[in-house]
């Protein structure tokens, strides 16, 4: 039997489309995992920077067992325009989608509260006028 080439592509679409409608229900299991910012921007007022343009990294792995380990570096983001190098270890917790970071470092990724979405998390928080925004992708 011959398929014409439209209906094997039309098919391959449906499956495709079938596979990306399939809700996710974040567990601990399939959060866990090593994520790096895909954007990490700071707004204040009208300006927005990309901190990531300016060589910022933020790297996380987070452990089926509930602990972290990681890195946020930033060029010259630190107190009296230092580079900014603040370690990640610490622990994370997930509520519902709502994964929470506690951690030695002091850092805003402690205090954002981060959406777990299929493959990245999502968190958005202002400080001092400043609002943060980071997507970590696995």
């Amino acid at each position: 039997m011959r398929y014409s080439t439209r209906a094997l592509l039309t098919t391959a679409i449906l499956l495709v489309q079938a596979c990306g409608d399939e809700s996710f229900s974040p567990i601990v299991e399939n959060v866990a995992g090593s994520y790096q910012a895909a954007t990490l921007t700071a707004t204040l007022g009208d300006l927005t920077t990309d901190l990531l343009e300016l060589g910022s990294t933020l790297t996380m792995t987070l452990n089926a067992d509930g602990t972290t380990e990681g890195r946020l570096l930033g060029p010259s983001l630190g107190e009296g325009g230092q580079d900014l190098d603040v370690d990640l270890a610490g622990t994370w917790t997930l509520t519902g989608s709502t994964v929470n970071f506690d951690q030695q470092g002091y850092t805003f990724v402690r205090d954002v509260p981060f959406t777990a979405e299929r493959n990245r998390l999502t968190g958005e928080g202002t400080f001092l006028g400043t609002t943060i925004v980071v997507v970590l992708s696995q």
